[in-house]
């Protein structure tokens, strides 16, 4: 009886060793499999629990840095709208930024200096023939008058670069923020 105890003890060893040995390839397997997917490189993108991509360290840091208020851009309260990174900011009084975002540039660009807001139409066709709304006028650019506005259908313009069109389109939300910040004679600092 000992020599088949023995056996099947042994049997129950080899049996459980190579189950271990199938689980540890079967998730090597896996990880290797997830790396050349790019779910789990080192370096570079991952992907949360749904799959979908979740940003780096350095894309999070990228995209503040985006944000971020350019250095030479003025004090007190004013308009600050930075012509490569195509951003607006609305800063109060305190230096604190209460609202930046992203805006569609006309074919025509202010040149780099301080303006001030000269006046605001609530309603009115575009040189590019769209309905606009919440206008907010700050300076002229070769013949063009520049300022910001949003279309009233809130669509994002469709530029022909043969026309002459001094427009920085707003998403709507953004052009009635600019219109409740942005009276008459507030500064608008145009920033490379």
């Amino acid at each position: 009886m000992t020599g088949n105890s023995g056996r099947s003890a042994g049997s129950f060893v080899a049996v459980l060793t190579a189950l271990a040995f199938a689980v540890v390839s079967f998730l090597a397997y896996q990880a290797a499999a997830a790396q050349d997917d790019g779910r789990t490189t080192p370096n570079g993108p991952s992907t949360g629990a749904n799959g979908s991509p979740t940003p780096s360290a350095s894309a999070l840091d990228r995209k503040e840095s985006e944000r971020a208020l350019p250095a030479d851009s003025g004090t007190g309260e004013r308009v600050v709208y930075s012509l490569r990174r195509d951003r607006v900011w609305l800063v109060g009084a305190n230096e604190r930024v209460s609202r930046t975002y992203e805006v569609w540039p006309g074919t025509v660009d202010p040149e780099p200096d301080a303006y001030e807001v000269t006046s605001r139409t609530a309603q009115v066709t575009g040189t590019d023939g769209v309905p606009i709304e919440n206008v907010v006028i700050f300076g002229y650019a070769d013949g063009t008058v520049v300022g910001f506005s949003a279309a009233a259908d809130g669509s994002r313009p469709e530029l022909d670069p043969a026309k002459k069109t001094g427009g920085i389109r707003e998403r709507t939300a953004d052009g009635e923020a600019m219109w409740r910040f942005a009276t008459p004679g507030t500064p608008v600092v145009v920033v490379p």
